[in-house]
């Protein structure tokens, strides 16, 4: 087993990693169960796959589960689908020395961080993510939240889970293309600052999206130690260092809002388009060198992900994107912080970009993709 631990002080936990630790969540998870039980948050999809496989650990360990089922898709990170969490947590009287395991994707893990963040003023939850996007990023590092009307993400906190348990094999039910979508996370640590690790992708990423199970295992452990290792520095944004963990955030979250937050491009879609606009945007104001900017987007095109506007459904023009990047949570007196590059393992944060000349660049971009 592989464990990664998250130093915060009072609130450090780790993260654990192996092959069918699921089977064996008990060992790990009993100790949480106040009263001999826990509450298991999940969705339809996972509840189906993964569920069992969690209730049959536990149980077999006399501990009582309690499930509470959700609808998956994005447009879960509701305040609608809040409210209903929140309301079904109360009546099973959770207190606040409770944990609540969240089981599944990012929307369920972002979905219950935040409601144990407010409920009764804050109760404890675990974090046990099945999809790939989840076990490399949004299962560590404690940022929580809902999508509002104006974007996504905008409602939240930063509220750090109490342990991370990540089994690589409920990735054998995860359908190919959330594989891939979560692949782009894996890319990103690359592109941030280990150019070493972006050259495995290329040459080993095919063995990772075809199921290898060392090739999982070692780019989720490789990825997780790096955020965990950013977190501890800075858990929240307060150096800038953490923003680097949004390389393709902002160009990509304008694009999910394009196209309505729908399964029409998925987050970690959005993320890989993102980042080949990043590095795309960076060679155009000559700060990064094409041929990096070149090799960026062909492992993401080489490997099934969305590298431009066309490939990510994307139909509105620059100035139409450039009005949903307005509402990014990270707007500061007017200005939008950017992550750009110097080259592949170079991206750095820059607080000089003009949003009209961001629109033109889009508009040129698309029309250079014909």
């Amino acid at each position: 087993m592989a464990i990664v631990r998250v130093a915060l002080d009072s609130r450090s936990y780790d993260i654990l990693i192996e092959q069918g630790v699921l089977d064996r969540a008990a060992t790990h998870l009993a100790g949480y169960a106040r009263n001999g039980r826990l509450v298991v948050v999940t969705d339809r999809h996972v509840a189906a796959a993964q569920l069992p496989r969690l209730e049959a650990s536990l149980r077999a360990a006399n501990v009582a589960v309690e499930a509470v089922v959700l609808p998956p898709g994005e447009q879960t990170k509701s305040w609608r689908h809040l409210e209903e969490l929140l309301d079904a947590l109360l009546a099973l009287e959770i207190e606040r020395g409770d944990h609540v395991v969240a089981l599944g994707g990012g929307v369920i893990g972002d979905l219950v961080g935040f409601a144990a963040s407010i409920l009764k003023r804050g109760c404890h939850f675990i974090q046990v993510p099945t999809t790939l996007l989840a076990q490399v990023d949004s299962s560590v590092g404690g940022k929580t939240a809902i999508n509002a009307k104006a974007g996504k993400n905008l409602v939240g906190s930063f509220y750090q889970p109490s342990l991370v348990l990540i089994d690589p094999s409920t990735l054998d039910t995860l359908p190919a293309r959330e594989t891939r979508a979560g692949y782009a996370e894996v890319v990103k640590y690359g592109l941030i600052d280990d150019p070493a690790f972006f050259a495995w992708c290329e040459a080993e990423g095919h063995r990772l999206l075809s199921g290898d199970v060392q090739a999982r295992e070692y780019a989720i452990e490789r990825s997780v130690a790096a955020k965990a290792a950013i977190v501890a520095d800075d858990e929240r944004e307060t150096s800038g260092r953490r923003a680097l963990l949004n390389l393709g955030h902002t160009f990509g979250h304008a694009l999910e809002a394009d196209t309505g937050f729908s399964d029409l491009l998925l987050h970690g879609e959005g993320v890989a388009a993102g980042m080949a606009l990043a590095f795309r945007y960076s060679a155009r104001r000559g700060l990064c060198p094409a041929e990096d900017a070149e090799r960026v987007t062909a492992h993401l095109k080489a490997v099934g992900l969305p590298h431009d506007l066309a490939s990510a459904h994307v139909k509105a023009d620059g100035a139409a994107l450039v009005a949903h990047m307005l509402h990014d949570k990270k707007m500061a007196a007017g200005t939008l912080p950017f992550l750009l590059a110097r080259g592949i393992g170079q991206t750095f944060l820059s607080k000089d970009v003009v949003l009209d000349d961001v629109a033109a660049f889009l508009d040129e971009d698309r029309m250079a993709a014909g």
